[in-house]
């Protein structure tokens, strides 16, 4: 099976003057093609941390990180910025969506970066937007929509370049338990699409809809196990 993600030995230190403050301390972490992973870990574990590497948002003090076939540990900034781009799908708790653009627009945004002509982004957008449910809300903007929808289409945005990876961080943390119930839903369709998601959470019955719990304790890989409570729903 396809690696993924290959991390070996990834250490993370921040500097408080000449003080080192280790957060990651030896992360070792394989996640190959269509595996649905939660990493889990209490507040200053340093899963946090860890996704940002994960992300290409922040670069290792030491360690190799491989993201599908390229070594992205010691990148330089524009290089990275590449790589967010083409290789991972980005999904935050507060949606990141540009207030003053529509919907289909704001899906789009990545293609633009990708140098694609704005009618090709319209109809590949309004196609994303259609595969999310929401192809009735191509011309809304983030304020005319709820929460649920500005989630959905925070997704299709990170499906939209067909990325390597799907990387979300804490992606119900705003919705209501029945509109978490519905995305929690959509991201197991898109996994049975053949897709790798990551999802970060703290919270365990968000977690239980993923094959693979990654648990993260002070800065270390504490246990990894397949999930056997899998919750599995169909939309």
């Amino acid at each position: 099976m396809k690696e993924v993600i290959s991390l070996k030995d990834i250490r993370k230190s921040y500097y408080l003057g000449k003080q080192e403050l280790p957060v990651l301390k030896g992360i070792n972490l394989t996640i190959n093609s269509n595996e649905y992973v939660a990493l889990m870990g209490p507040s200053g574990s340093g899963k946090s941390t860890l996704m940002n590497i994960i992300g290409c948002l922040d670069t290792t003090t030491s360690g190799q990180y491989v993201l599908n076939g390229k070594d992205v540990s010691r990148m330089e900034d524009d290089e990275l910025a590449d790589v967010r781009n083409v290789e991972i799908g980005f999904v935050f708790q507060q949606f990141n969506l540009l207030p003053r653009l529509t919907a289909w627009e704001n899906v789009a945004m990545p293609l633009i970066y990708a140098g694609i002509g704005k009618k090709e982004r319209e109809e590949r957008a309004r196609e994303m937007l259609a595969k999310v449910g929401l192809g009735d809300r191509a011309h809304h903007k983030p304020n005319e929509i709820s929460g649920g929808q500005s989630q959905r289409v925070a997704i299709a945005r990170a499906l939209i370049n067909n990325p390597s990876l799907i990387l979300a961080d804490e992606p119900t943390g705003n919705l209501d338990t029945k509109t978490s119930v519905e995305i929690m839903e959509l991201f197991s369709q898109i996994h049975s699409q053949g897709n790798t998601v990551v999802l970060v959470t703290h919270e365990e019955d968000i977690a239980n809809y993923t094959h693979r719990i990654v648990r993260i304790r002070d800065g270390v890989v504490e246990t990894d196990k397949r999930n056997k409570e899998t919750l599995t729903t169909s939309i």
